[in-house]
């Protein structure tokens, strides 16, 4: 769908320098997702891995995030590959409801209710972010922490239009379960892709 050079501004890496790929296609169907224009792949060009990593090689940064969209709709060993070759870190948020496919640095499991994550995703995780749109999903997002490793770092991020009812009940909830983190779209805040 697009590919760009920005600033991560969400979870662990948030704050630094990152070319991001988001590639078209999504059954997820995330009622409040805020990129429904990736859900369609075939709205979007095909372009090949290596011009992909000669674009992102432009820029001082080393770090790709694939993203989507759900970027594991799509065989992603030829890509990840790629990128690897050219000395990329590579990283990947997902849903995790597809199969895994590719080389991960780090992975980034968004759960979502509308499709469920595959238990490998879980057991792949570095990281566990949990959209919060209303305080059900707090539970759930226990819910879904059970299932990841002890070193699994754990995010809870306001869904961005409900972020100021959210964050007064996330901040609570951080407090009493410390293991969680926020984490904030401050690309949002800051006004950058």
């Amino acid at each position: 769908m697009e590919a760009f050079y920005t600033v991560q501004g969400e979870g662990a890496f948030s704050g630094q320098a990152a070319y991001f790929v988001r590639l078209g296609g999504c059954d997820v169907g995330c009622t409040w997702c805020d990129v429904k224009e990736s859900w369609d792949a075939t709205k979007h060009p095909m372009r090949s891995a290596e011009e992909l990593v000669s674009e992102a090689s432009a820029h001082a940064g080393r770090l790709v995030v694939i993203t989507g969209g759900e970027p594991l709709m799509h065989e992603l060993g030829p890509l990840t590959d790629a990128f690897r070759a050219a000395g990329f870190r590579t990283h990947i948020e997902t849903s995790g409801s597809s199969p895994l496919s590719g080389s991960w640095d780090w992975i980034c499991l968004s759960p979502k209710k509308f499709k469920a994550a595959l238990p490998e995703a879980f057991s792949a995780a570095h990281e566990l972010k949990v959209i919060v749109f209303n305080n059900h999903d707090l539970k759930w997002a226990q819910e879904q922490a059970a299932h990841v490793s002890e070193e699994c770092h754990l995010y809870l991020q306001p869904e961005w239009s409900k972020r100021e009812t959210m964050m007064p009940l996330i901040t609570d909830f951080v407090m009493l379960q410390p293991r969680w983190r926020i984490s904030l779209q401050t690309h949002k805040i800051l006004g950058i892709p």
